[in-house]
């Protein structure tokens, strides 16, 4: 006998009532997109859990992947056997041995979740744990803190037995919190807005804002990688590039510099609205984090928001610099964030923007040129790629959308 299957657990769905079952789907859904390079295993769903039969696929590349998906809170290998007593200790005594329990100290764990089943679980657990004693050397119980816990749970469909578990990512199945716009600029703070954004279950749509030919094809393949690296944690997610020059060097040419940063980001509200509006996303996602640079003021995000009607998510928003790097360390993203070169942000940068903004005057200054014309024909220009899969290399153009 072996490890034939894994089995997965998961926490807060628990919690979801009268649409637990709706979640459930959506996870089974990510779980086999995630794993499509593993065609023969296959995924089930039961009460409580999730199942992969293995069927002859070798256990690490999948549970390599599984660590990523969310709505997961563990996951272990798992040995299947008959609902027959003696079916069921030889499947423990093996599943202990091949856990490397050859010696130290062990407990069973036995569930009886499927009742008709005629032995109850304090039983089953003096069976295996006799069995198991009878059939190994330096091998004693402790169940109060055991090297080995053998967990062995009665279904319907039959009896699993597992030792140890992995932790998963936790939080909800990307997909069942809606959609969202992300405004993603290829630094450290975006991706990691996104990644907590689908550990809520949100799915994503990324904007970014290109400037050729001041920013260059490298700072636009730089987030197009951290685009494909975000997949890994929810699927496809569909990268929209703005071009985003003309409307950038017209509030150069119009805006004094002082309140040229506020402008801009005003701007980039009304563009990744449109998007939004769209693609039927319900919010924006940004990276920013309260007081971190001038944009990120209390006045600027007033004035900035002013633009949109729009719920906007901020994720970091309490998070210092620190901490939200190591979140781009753990995910991934921050060999890739830190890549020099220039996006649009850093471009026609003035040394003298304002950090506290007020409502009027930035309404004022935009009333110094017709601005509609500008974001019409940008939004009308936006490439969308589609990222993490199989047209992945083929661009769309925005305005087939139109």
């Amino acid at each position: 006998m072996k490890y034939d299957h894994i089995l997965i657990r998961y926490g807060e769905l628990a919690l979801k009532g009268r649409n637990r079952s709706d979640f459930e789907k959506k996870l089974k859904e990510n779980i086999q997109f995630t794993i499509r390079e593993h065609p023969s295993c296959k995924v089930r769903r039961t009460y409580g859990r999730m199942m992969i039969e293995l069927n002859e696929e070798k256990p690490d590349p999948v549970m390599e992947k599984l660590r990523h998906i969310f709505g997961i809170s563990s996951f272990s290998l798992a040995m299947k056997a008959e609902n027959e007593i003696e079916a069921i200790k030889e499947a423990a005594l093996q599943a202990f041995l091949q856990h490397e329990g050859k010696k130290g100290t062990f407990k069973v764990s036995a569930r009886r979740s499927y009742k008709p089943f005629p032995v109850r679980s304090q039983d089953l657990n003096q069976y295996i744990g006799g069995h198991i004693l009878r059939n190994t050397d330096e091998v004693t119980v402790d169940v109060h803190h055991p090297d080995v816990e053998v967990v062995v749970e009665v279904r319907e469909q039959g009896t699993y037995i597992t030792c140890g578990r992995m932790a998963g990512s936790g939080g909800l199945p990307v997909g069942t919190a809606g959609k969202v716009t992300l405004m993603l600029s290829g630094g450290i703070d975006s991706p990691v807005a996104g990644y907590l954004a689908m550990k809520r279950g949100a799915e994503l749509e990324a904007v970014h804002f290109h400037s050729p030919p001041y920013t260059n094809e490298r700072a636009r393949k730089k987030v197009e990688d951290l685009t494909k690296i975000l997949t890994s944690f929810g699927g496809r997610i569909r990268l929209h590039v703005v071009p985003f020059t003309e409307l950038q060097k017209a509030i150069h040419a119009n805006i004094p510099s002082n309140y040229a940063m506020t402008i801009m980001r005003r701007m980039m509200l009304r563009i990744t609205e449109k998007i939004a509006d769209i693609q039927n996303a319900k919010a924006i996602v940004n990276g920013e984090s309260l007081g971190q640079v001038a944009s990120q003021t209390l006045e600027s995000m007033h004035t900035i928001n002013e633009v949109t009607n729009m719920p906007i998510l901020r994720p970091l928003i309490t998070m210092d610099k620190q901490e939200v790097v190591e979140v781009a360390e753990k995910i991934g993203t921050y060999s890739t964030s830190v890549l020099p070169y220039e996006d649009c942000c850093t471009i026609f940068l003035p040394s003298d923007s304002v950090t506290k903004p007020r409502r009027d005057k930035a309404a004022r200054f935009e009333e110094a040129f017709d601005f509609e014309p500008f974001i019409e024909e940008t939004v009308k220009k936006v490439e969308t790629l589609n990222i993490g899969s199989e047209e992945e290399s083929a661009d769309q153009q925005m305005d087939d959308l139109l």
